[in-house]
Parts: C-alpha cells; sequence; structure tokens
C-alpha cells in the first residue's frame, strides 16, 4: 500500500508538534487565541482558556521557548508576610548556590487578583524548577507544570495535592505543645482562634489543641471556638468576641501570629492587660512576635529549613531522580517569652 505524503506526516508527528491551527480548530476557537492562551495574555474566556490548555496538555505540546540562559529556581509567592518569604528564599539559596543555580521570585497577587494566568508566563522563563509557596495551588496548575516538563514543590499547601511533593510542619505537635503549656500555667477555659476549614494546617493545628486538652480530661467548649483567616483584622474582630464573653477565656491560641497581635488590640480595646488578665500564644514566630510588649509566646516554623528542603526536593526531580516520599514535615518548637502568665483568682 502506497500512502500519501500527508498520511506520512500524520504518522510520524511527535507528541507536541500539533500545529496551533489544528489546536484552534479544535477548541473552536481562533489561531489568535491558542496563542494568547500560550503567552498567558487576558481576553479569553476562563471555559476557553481551560478547554484550550486541556486539549495542549492532551497532545503532549511543548511551547516554543527562549533558548535556555541559565539553571534558575522560581520561588512563587502570593501576599506572603515578607519576613516569612525573606526566610523561605534565603533557605532556597543556600541549597541552590551549592548547585550553580540561580533563583528568582514571582509575586502573583496581580495576576490572581486580575482572573489572568500565571503559570504560563512563568513557563516562558523555563526555570529548571518551581517551589510554589502559595495557598491559591490547585492541581490545574500542577497538571501545566507537569506537562511542561518543570518539576514542582509545594510549601505548606492549603489541600492534597499529590503526586506533587509538599515541604510543611508538624502543625499538630505545635499546637499540642502550646496547649500544653497554657494548661501547665494552669488555665482551663481557653480560647481558640483558627484559620479556614479547608486549610490542612488549620485543621491540624485545631486537632492538636483538642487532643492536648483531652489528654488533660478537659472538655473541648466550642462556644470558645472562633473560624477566621490568618490576619490582624480577624484576630481583633474575633478575639473581642471572645473577651466580651459573659465568662471569657483566659487564655488564647492563635492559628498564627497575625491574629495574635490581633488580639493584643482587642486585649487593649477591651481594657484587659497581656499576661496579667490574658495569655496569648502564636503560630510561627515572624519577626514582630518579639518586638510586641509583652513579647509573644509562638510556636516556630522553620521557614529557611522548609526553603531548603523545597530546594533540595526539586533539584533532585529535576535531576531525574524519584522521591522516597510524598510530604517532608519539619519539626516546630515553642518559643516562651512574655505573653503567658498564670491565670488570675476570679
Amino acid at each position: 500500500m502506497i500512502e500519501d505524503g500527508r498520511t506520512q506526516r500524520r504518522r510520524t508527528r511527535r507528541r507536541g508538534d500539533l500545529p496551533i491551527a489544528t489546536i484552534a480548530e479544535l477548541a473552536g476557537v481562533s489561531p489568535p487565541t491558542v496563542s494568547k492562551v500560550l503567552n498567558g495574555r487576558g481576553g479569553v474566556g476562563e471555559q476557553t482558556r481551560q478547554r484550550v490548555e486541556a486539549l495542549l496538555r492532551d497532545h503532549g505540546y511543548r511551547r516554543p521557548l527562549p533558548t535556555r540562559t541559565s539553571q534558575g529556581l522560581e520561588v512563587v509567592f502570593h501576599q506572603m508576610l515578607g519576613s516569612i518569604a525573606i526566610e523561605i528564599m534565603r533557605g532556597v539559596e543556600a541549597v541552590a548556590g551549592t548547585r550553580d543555580c540561580t533563583v528568582g521570585f514571582t509575586d502573583v497577587h496581580r495576576q490572581v487578583s486580575a482572573g489572568l494566568p500565571w503559570v504560563e508566563p512563568l513557563l516562558l522563563r523555563q526555570p529548571r524548577g518551581v517551589i510554589a509557596a502559595l495557598s491559591g495551588l490547585t492541581a490545574q496548575h500542577c497538571e501545566l507544570l507537569a506537562a511542561s516538563g518543570v518539576p514542582l514543590v509545594a510549601i505548606d499547601p492549603v489541600g492534597d495535592l499529590f503526586p506533587t511533593a509538599a515541604v510543611g510542619t508538624n502543625n499538630w505537635s505545635g499546637a499540642v505543645a502550646a496547649a500544653r503549656y497554657l494548661l501547665d500555667l494552669g488555665h482551663r477555659r481557653i480560647g481558640v482562634l483558627t484559620g479556614p476549614a479547608k486549610d490542612l494546617s488549620s485543621r491540624a493545628r485545631l486537632d492538636g489543641f483538642r487532643a492536648a486538652l483531652d489528654h488533660a480530661g478537659i472538655p473541648f467548649d466550642e462556644s470558645l471556638l472562633r473560624r477566621g483567616v490568618f490576619t490582624f483584622e480577624d484576630g481583633r474582630d474575633l478575639g473581642r468576641e471572645l473577651l466580651t464573653l459573659p465568662e471569657p477565656p483566659t487564655a488564647l491560641v492563635c492559628g498564627d501570629d497575625l491574629q495574635a497581635i490581633g488580639v493584643y488590640e482587642a486585649a487593649r480595646q477591651t481594657g484587659l492587660r497581656i499576661p496579667d488578665d490574658l495569655s496569648v500564644v502564636g503560630f510561627d514566630d515572624i519577626d514582630q512576635a518579639a518586638w510586641l510588649a509583652p513579647a509573644l509566646t509562638t510556636v516556630r516554623q522553620p521557614f529557611a529549613e522548609m526553603g531548603a528542603t523545597a530546594a533540595r526536593l526539586v533539584l533532585a526531580l529535576a535531576d531525574g531522580k524519584s522521591l522516597t516520599q510524598h510530604r517532608y514535615e519539619m519539626d516546630t518548637v515553642l518559643v516562651v517569652r512574655g505573653s503567658a502568665a498564670p491565670p488570675r483568682a476570679r
């Protein structure tokens, strides 16, 4: 049987060589629309964008990229507190520097706020690997990076992104240590501020707090629980709700240090003194924790170590190695300062 030239070309075409015009025809859009998706530009509806991206992935498309001029790692943030981001970058740089690998960073707040994609523009820089330290990382983002052959490691993701490797801390044991410290001081009526229910770290910290109370034989009082987000404003507002109860708590465990700083303001507004009238414990140990008066007792997360671990993992993946596990957890430590004391007799 004699094959014509078109048949031969179809049979010899490699995955990823499908023309943009063909992708456009399959997606029911124009070639310029496919080009916009490839280059991360706006002006494309979300459903259309997803349809085009799916076709590109299905056909193993590899977009033509500039010649690689560096072996760089990209660290992606989204409105992360500066002191935490700097520590993560410091850890990444410490590892990357030993491999003659440059490090860049991107804050995708503008793209996310405008509903624009951020993965595609990142891929145009052809990074050796990506470290994502942002709560909005989704399975679709992971798939896009995987389809382009770019290894990814997530730092403290909100949900389970298996098989994407993740680096975090033992939030459960950190919360246990915080609660036990307050229990050992004599507190029994302890309030809790936590983060979004969908957040894995929030759930782990709340579970650890419950476990510490359960081990001490103290029932958990649901009326002393408030869910919010990890911000100063929620710490202030939710803290004020608890502190103005007819029977307020004598201590508060906060989901992070920003919430704890907000509780300091709530205590000021309600005429309470820390730690004389109220004990407060945070989580993270950001720089500002040591600057408060009194300095904040908090659970320290080793952000530099997390960044270094993520860098080692993503470079191993870039070298074609397999990882031995899906999630890597660092230890936390309770840093005792001046914001907690035994409860006053009432």
